[in-house]
């Protein structure tokens, strides 16, 4: 009953509490109070049992860490299995995984980031039986992994890798030529770990004999360099190695190394590769059967290659070619008689495929105009798959089973929004994540035979009831057709709008390939941003153009070739109309956007100088031939082959156009997009005697944030919208 009372709620506070709505919101509420921080669900591990699961807990009175079991059906806690306070050794731990019989335990401490995903730490072997505690190396490490019978550990260190054997203690190195900014084994170099989204790029087959990984030749990559400012008399300088787009990349190599021979053998496939990827290596359950990703640097050609170690050969299961460019898939799974599910775009959306073990096609399983978004897992008890779709409409999300065949497709959630799922191991149960523009997160457990709740986990009615004492508007949800396509749009509105006033506007967009920014989910910070705006007299739109994603492959590469051509003619073309309206004043239009966002807002203020008044750029692309291979080339080739399409459509190119207000801010230790794009473009704005405003974030990276930093910056940004779109 908690579960439905609570819906009633949050809808009719919706409706009828605007009379209630007192309270202004403030930046400090935003960005240091936390006053409208969202209860969230720890990450949890589903045990093995499929009845319990893990979750790391934090006790505050005794500063320690635990992870701690409890049971789906009841929730409560069953027991704790582990805690620092009873380990002397380790104070703390922030993170666990478990080995495949769950007898123990791998538990993460001191950890720093290096890249956005990658980090380096100190991990222990907690034995769950004997209750012993092994520290894997005296030195900091990358991604520890037991292997499958849970009695050794591979971990690398260095830029090499090594195996620990838990009963003896016994440590072997296994490669020894890895060398900073030279040469990397199993763990990726910075574009594959920014761009093919994964860091540990090694993998234990399945009898625990064999480890294969890929290995990283980066000599020929260029280094890119930046200051670090620090507390010290003098900066230090990091260096890395970045290959921009038309550079050299690592040269990549597969290898294998046999724990029993004690040696590596390189993998050749049956075909001459010039210029490649390996963005995916995954064994399948036979011990001598790798499966390995090859895509070409265009990335328009993807082969899945089966590799027999044991033999020594290799055959080609699957060849996928696209005339733009193909998406790697995370959601390769092998079944028992090592057939595999697929996800591909292939008929024109993304959908999930079934194919035997030589790579014939078995089925199609699911089909239609909608995306499936996310693949959650296969049960071979009952035949079905479980999956995240846009069906319901490509700002939703639902979760639904489907028989493998493609029959008795069945939709689990119930709530028109974004609905995410968590499984238990044995898929009796699901634990849903929902919420929606008007609905706080909400965490259920429900049997995922129907879909059926079972009872209400965690909700945010305490959120809800803050947000009552506060000037809401509504989200908006609608369509706007420009340059002959329909495109998803919001609009945030002040909370007493008066439709015989005029209002500026503030456009927000991302834009980027296969993004989506109109999605019917709670808020992020920024939403909070645009209650405040629109508390001091603003309206706020976006609207995502053509690229952006769950629409089909033919509407997000539309863009091929051609980055921030047709997204920049619909944010103007949207602008245009908008201004149309009686109650928008056409003379006060600004736009703002961070990353590739920022490389819009530049190119929309530019471009569009007769219908935009100011643009923010945070932490912008100028150049295209400025950023990373990966990413650049997956959407326009290289610079030497596209120059006209680098160059015609990046900012830099056009700020002799520039009549405005612009706001240009970066993070002087940005990693990604680097500070030299702002520094050209600045430097070109200079040269052509046009006036704008600038702020660098000194040791900040891509994200800006730290401390203050973002109180700072997004007070910055809201005074420079008053001075150039208010009356203040």
């Amino acid at each position: 009953m908690k579960y439905l009372k609570f819906s009633f709620y949050v809808s009719f506070f919706f409706m009828t509490s605007l009379v209630a709505q007192t309270q202004e919101i403030t930046l400090e509420d935003i960005w240091s109070k936390g006053t409208f921080r969202t209860e969230r669900l720890d990450a949890l591990h589903s045990m093995a049992n499929g009845q319990q699961y893990s979750v790391l807990n934090f006790d505050r009175s005794t500063r320690s860490t635990s992870v701690d079991i409890y049971d789906y059906k009841t929730l409560k806690k069953v027991k704790t299995l582990v805690s620092s306070a009873n380990l002397d050794a380790l104070a703390y731990f922030t993170s666990y995984t478990f080995s495949d019989d769950e007898r123990k335990v791998i538990l993460a401490t001191n950890r720093e980031s290096i890249y956005r995903r990658s980090t380096i730490g100190n991990y222990y072997v907690y034995n769950i039986n004997n209750e012993s505690l092994t520290l894997i190396s005296e030195e900091k490490i990358q991604e520890p992994t037991f292997s499958p019978d849970g009695n050794k550990v591979a971990f690398a260190k260095n830029n090499n890798l090594y195996v620990k054997d838990l009963n003896s203690e016994k440590t072997i190195q296994i490669t020894f030529d890895g060398k900073k900014n030279e040469v990397i084994n199993g763990i990726t170099d910075w574009v594959y770990e920014e761009e093919f989204a994964f860091v540990r790029a090694f993998e234990w087959n399945a009898d625990n004999s064999k480890i294969a990984f890929i290995r990283f030749n980066e000599i020929n990559v260029p280094e890119f360099s930046m200051d670090i400012y620090g507390q010290s008399l003098y900066p230090r300088q990091k260096a890395f190695k970045y290959p921009k787009a038309g550079e050299a990349n690592s040269n990549v190599s597969l290898h294998i190394y046999n724990l029993e021979t004690e040696k590596t053998q390189e993998v050749k496939v049956n075909k001459m590769y010039k210029d490649f990827y390996i963005p995916r290596i995954k064994w399948t359950n036979n011990p001598d059967v790798l499966s390995a990703q090859y895509i070409n640097r265009h990335q328009n050609e993807l082969d899945l290659w089966m590799v027999n170690v044991k033999n020594n050969t290799s055959s080609l299961a699957l060849a996928e070619k696209d005339k733009a460019y193909i998406n790697v898939t995370g959601s390769l799974t092998f079944l028992e008689d090592n057939s595999f599910i697929w996800t591909s775009e292939k008929d024109g959306y993304n959908h999930i495929y079934h194919y035997d073990k030589n790579g014939k096609l078995i089925n199609q399983v699911t089909k239609g105009n909608w995306e499936v978004t996310s693949y959650y897992g296969y049960n071979k008890k009952n035949n079905t798959i479980y999956y995240q779709s846009v069906e319901n409409g490509s700002i939703n999300r639902d979760v639904y089973s489907i028989k493998l065949n493609g029959r008795s497709k069945t939709r689990l959630s119930k709530d028109e929004g974004t609905n995410s799922a968590s499984f238990s191991t044995d898929f009796s149960y699901f634990i849903n994540t929902f919420s929606s523009a008007n609905v706080p997160p909400r965490y259920t457990l429900n049997a995922t035979s129907s879909g059926k709740l079972i009872k209400s986990i965690k909700d945010n009615d305490r959120l809800a009831k803050t947000l009552s004492n506060f000037k809401i508007s509504k989200k908006e949800f609608s369509t706007i057709n420009a340059n002959g396509n329909n495109l998803n749009m919001w609009l945030i509105k002040p909370a007493n709008f008066d439709a015989s006033k005029q209002y500026p506007l503030l456009m927000y967009q991302y834009s980027g390939p296969g993004s989506q920014q109109v999605a019917n989910k709670w808020n992020n910070a920024n939403d909070y941003w645009y209650q405040y705006l629109a508390q001091q007299g603003y309206i706020i739109a976006c609207v995502d153009g053509r690229g952006t994603g769950f629409k089909g492959s033919d509407f997000k590469k539309v863009t091929q070739n051609e980055l921030g051509k047709y997204e920049v003619e619909d944010q103007i073309a949207v602008a245009k109309q908008l201004g149309e309206l009686s109650y928008i004043d056409a003379a006060k239009i600004g736009i703002w956007g961070w990353s590739f966002g920022g490389f819009m807002s530049s190119n929309c203020l530019f471009k569009g100088n007769d219908i935009f008044k100011m643009a923010i750029a945070v932490a912008p692309v100028s150049s295209w031939r400025f950023y990373d291979s990966i990413y650049t080339e997956r959407y326009m080739t290289t610079p030497q082959e596209n120059a006209s399409g680098y160059d015609e459509n990046s900012p830099i190119n056009h700020v002799d156009k520039l009549k405005g207000d612009f706001l240009l801010v970066h993070g002087s230790s940005d990693d990604n997009v680097h500070l030299q794009n702002t520094m050209r473009l600045a430097e070109a704005l200079i040269q052509a005697d046009k006036q704008f405003d600038w702020a660098i974030y000194p040791d900040k990276n891509h994200g800006i944030k730290g401390g203050n930093t973002r109180l700072h910056l997004y007070k910055k940004m809201t005074r420079f919208i008053n001075e150039t779109l208010g009356d203040k």
